[in-house]
């Protein structure tokens, strides 16, 4: 699930048993907003910096040569946004961890460091990732993402925006198991 407290209470509520596993692009989507934060808070005095967001929000790998040089240029240039740029890439490594210790020490080791650099939006998810630890680390284990539902809430929305209201509510799903039950009507090509 998403870090959104009434998911959270509901989850506890009616399956006091289950093991919370957090969405890892719920996650990330998090942190890149304290890393945008970051950004924000060095441009206004930097101008430089303008027209550079998705160049601190994207992975290495998907920029393009030029943008991967500018980005080197302005790590060197500003060191809180290198710094933040350094933890936001490492945090990275907690999806690849093997097992719960290993990502245990790994968070442990990430948040310290934090702490050290100092930087209030990264400061602010450190405390983020203290009060959800277990459903960060339970990550390693599970695997578990919620995409699946994701495209089916799309699928949803876009039925009801398609048919702009329905009449009743069994009207509505009814068209939801039709365009989500991946149902099968084999219906006969010939007539005997």
């Amino acid at each position: 699930m998403d870090l959104s407290p009434s998911f959270i209470a509901g989850a506890a509520d009616s399956f006091p048993a289950a093991q919370i596993t957090f969405d890892r692009f719920h996650v990330v989507k998090l942190f890149n907003e304290a890393m945008d934060q970051v950004r924000i808070a060095e441009r206004k005095e930097h101008d430089a910096l303008k027209g550079h967001k998705y160049t601190f929000l994207k992975n290495r790998e998907n920029l393009s040569d030029k943008k991967e040089k500018e980005l080197d240029e302005m790590i060197k240039l500003y060191p809180t946004l290198g710094e933040a740029y350094r933890l936001k890439v490492l945090f990275n490594d907690l999806w690849e961890m093997p097992d719960k210790p290993a990502a245990n020490a790994f968070l442990r080791q990430w948040c310290s460091e934090v702490d050290a650099a100092k930087i209030p939006a990264f400061m602010k998810f450190a405390n983020t990732v203290r009060a959800h630890w277990s459903g960060f680390v339970h990550f390693v284990t599970s695997r578990i993402t919620t995409g699946i539902l994701e495209a089916i809430n799309s699928k949803i929305q876009l039925a009801k925006r398609r048919d702009r209201g329905y009449r009743n509510i069994n009207n509505f799903i009814n068209m939801i198991y039709f365009l989500c039950g991946k149902l099968k009507f084999d219906y006969p090509l010939y007539f005997t």
